[in-house]
């Protein structure tokens, strides 16, 4: 039976934290334009919400576009590299160097050069969530048990077999440890991307929506804005660690402890 006390605990220090910060803001008369408090940023969500809720489909359209195009290529790749160590010393270090690379130093560069505002948020997204998924499903297709890789050749399995069969189950706590990482990361990206791009208008995504509430002192709906960049990030962790949870549940030790 799950322990409920990492549900709870976790939960009443947040309430906890968000009651001293609306006591603060109350006692110290903190005005709005400076420090809102949780409830007035509340309020700001449930007025600004149709504004909002556009803006955060936007933002993350383009993050979940990124993170299946981060998952897709890394997924390829990595089979790639486990099949060749030639290809994988040529091309691993590029995907380090791209990964290394300051995505708000090259955010303006792609956005120059892809004449499409949405797709270059896209590739910029899809940089930043990229490696850890490539890195950790190529460690994981590499550390498949030496002893079953010999026993599945005594047994004459050819490549596809040895990698349907033993390198791709080995490789699955790795790939979805990738994936909670990278689902995060494809948020960030997208929200990094917008507010290199500043894109304005109807099409606009959070970043925006933040920037020009900043730009107006309305700083209530620039929090609210926050915390549904946070939230969502929040969610996004939450679901992709259910799946992998379901994925593990039957047959890895991570997933075994967490149940008993």
């Amino acid at each position: 039976m799950p322990d409920r006390s990492r549900v709870i605990a976790p939960l009443v220090l947040g309430v906890l934290a968000l009651g001293l910060w609306e006591g603060t803001v109350r006692a110290l008369a903190i005005p709005s334009y400076i420090l809102p408090g949780p409830l007035l940023i509340a309020r700001t969500l449930v007025v600004d919400w149709r504004t909002l809720m556009e803006s955060w489909w936007i933002t993350m359209s383009i993050a979940l576009s990124a993170l299946a195009a981060a998952v897709v290529l890394g997924l390829l790749l990595s089979v790639l590299f486990s099949t060749s160590k030639w290809v994988e010393r040529s091309l691993f270090p590029y995907a380090v160097i791209l990964q290394v690379t300051p995505i708000v130093a090259i955010a303006p560069l792609i956005i120059i050069w892809v004449n499409d505002t949405r797709l270059s948020l896209l590739i910029c997204a899809w940089i930043v969530a990229f490696f850890p998924i490539l890195s950790n499903t190529t460690v994981g297709l590499n550390s498949a048990d030496s002893n079953l890789v010999d026993l599945f050749r005594l047994y004459r399995a050819d490549r596809w077999q040895l990698l349907r069969y033993l390198r791709l189950p080995s490789a699955m706590p790795y790939f979805l440890a990738g994936l909670r990482i990278s689902g995060g990361l494809s948020l960030i990206g997208a929200v990094v991307a917008e507010f290199v791009a500043g894109t304005g208008g109807t099409q606009s995504g959070l970043a925006y929506r933040i920037l020009e509430a900043g730009y107006q002192l309305r700083i209530p709906r620039m929090f609210a804005a926050l915390a549904l960049i946070s939230l969502s990030g929040i969610l996004l962790f939450l679901i992709l660690s259910l799946i992998s949870h379901l994925c593990l549940r039957r047959w890895h030790e991570s997933a075994l402890k967490q149940e008993s």
